[in-house]
């Protein structure tokens, strides 16, 4: 008899451990979509600056390449999201639930059930 409850109460502590690591991996992703927006907003501020200071100076959008200071704006503020982006990544490598096997566990106790 005990071990049937052992094996019923390792059942819903897996579910329990299911449910957690399920809203542990929604919790990740949406830090990971927010740190996306804001790193997009940043970018967008950051070139909406950049074309402010060069049409204050006197230049026009034609004479200056835009992809490149895109590039170089967006690797700017991309540098700190990238480590909490691999943090998080990692997190959601660990964030699951280990199943019970129960057949291994009744067939290491095989000789006390029987015996």
């Amino acid at each position: 008899m005990g071990q049937i409850v052992s094996d019923v109460t390792e059942l819903l502590d897996y579910k329990d451990a299911k449910k957690a690591a399920k809203s542990q991996r929604k919790e990740i992703l949406a830090q990971m979509a927010a740190d996306d927006a804001e790193k997009n907003n940043l970018v967008k501020k950051a070139l909406a600056a950049q074309r402010a200071k060069y049409g204050a100076s006197g230049m026009t959008g034609r004479s200056m390449t835009e992809g490149a200071v895109l590039k170089r704006i967006k690797s700017e503020t991309e540098q700190p999201y990238e480590s909490k982006r691999k943090a998080n990544l990692e997190k959601l490598k660990k964030a699951k639930a280990t199943k019970p096997n129960l057949l291994k566990n009744w067939l290491s106790r095989f000789e006390d059930i029987v015996g």
